[in-house]
């Protein structure tokens, strides 16, 4: 498994950042990068369940490790949803769980450094090489965008 690294900086507040990247409806919009129409169900609480979907159903289980508020959240992914079935299980799932996905926000020169740091696993490497940057696009413009 690889650890890929992302930043950007967004010249807004960190209470803002983090709340425009993890709350509906702005969390659909820059995830939409990744697939349109997606979504979370759960809850952003450490320790908490949480489901990331497309518009199909299928995803990721996944929970959270780690939540401090505006600083750090830790997404510890567990298995794979397909036809609504949760899989935590099987060889394939076991080949890379769990693995996590790290955002950092930290305050810089009057606004907000995004970290992200996602370990990522075979055919997926390119693609999430690919739209991090585009995802994070997309967030930097909602974050400069409201007011």
């Amino acid at each position: 498994m690889k650890t890929q690294h992302f930043d950007i900086f967004i010249q807004a507040p960190r209470e803002r950042v983090w709340a425009t990247m993890l709350q509906s409806p702005t969390y659909e919009q820059w995830t939409s990068a990744f697939c349109e129409g997606s979504r979370f169900e759960g809850s952003w609480n450490a320790g908490e369940a949480i489901r990331f979907l497309d518009p199909a159903g299928n995803g990721m289980v996944s929970e959270i490790a780690e939540h401090r508020p505006a600083e750090f959240v830790s997404i510890r992914h567990l298995g794979m949803i397909e036809n609504g079935q949760e899989d935590t299980t099987s060889d394939a799932v076991r080949a890379w769980a769990p693995c996590y996905e790290n955002y950092t926000f930290s305050d810089e020169r009057g606004g907000t450094r995004v970290r992200v740091s996602a370990e990522v696993f075979g055919e997926y490497e390119d693609m999430m090489a690919r739209t991090w940057p585009l995802a994070l696009e997309r967030l930097k413009t909602l974050c400069e965008s409201t007011h």
